[in-house]
């Protein structure tokens, strides 16, 4: 199992992306929040990846955390009718902390939204999920990691919610924060996120 790409960015779209690794080049399917975080082409990234193979494909999904990557995976194995390109979509449109916020609250409004899924769809994505979220089994080796992300998710979802509570739609909240991590950098602070959303 492929568990992470890391080498020289050569292409990069919203969906797609393409690193080089020892004259190889892998095309690597992403997510709009993954896109948001890559380098300059030439520059080194690495992604955290899950690959899957079908009779007639083999593709390769990749994500800036292992949290990302994990939660993708949960989607397509728990919830029927999430394949990978709905899993993709969805994880697009919301950030990993707004989709498990909207999975713990029920929201099926915020999850609906998601292009390719409906009520139905949003609604079985919380009766699949709601105890699976927020509770990702990383492997020890990657604890010193998982540490890390797990701060830039909960200050990210703390500043979220600040924005909700001032009147912001959920996904024009998401997005601000989102903004605001790409300007300020993951070590942001909750506050901090707040003011550069807000300014």
């Amino acid at each position: 199992m492929i568990t992470s790409v890391q080498g020289t960015l050569t292409f990069a779209s919203t969906l797609k992306a393409i690193i080089e690794i020892n004259g190889l080049g892998y095309e690597v399917n992403i997510p709009l929040t993954t896109s948001e975080k890559l380098p300059a082409l030439g520059s080194t990234v690495k992604l955290h990846t899950l690959v899957i193979y079908r009779e007639d494909s083999q593709n390769m999904y990749g994500f800036s955390s292992t949290q990302d990557r994990d939660f993708f995976r949960l989607m397509i194995e728990h919830v029927s009718g999430v394949g990978p390109k709905v899993a993709l979509s969805i994880m697009s449109r919301l950030s990993l902390p707004l989709l498990e916020n909207a999975i713990r609250l029920g929201d099926v409004a915020t999850l609906a939204k998601c292009p390719g899924i409906g009520r139905k769809t949003a609604e079985r994505l919380i009766i699949e999920l709601k105890t699976k979220v927020g509770g990702i089994s990383t492997d020890s080796a990657f604890a010193t990691e998982a540490s890390a992300e797990g701060n830039v998710v909960n200050h990210q979802r703390d500043a979220i919610s600040a924005l909700i509570a001032l009147g912001y739609k959920a996904q024009d909240a998401d997005q601000s924060v989102r903004q605001a991590i790409l300007l300020l950098g993951p070590k942001a602070t909750t506050e901090a996120l707040i003011k550069k959303a807000l300014g």
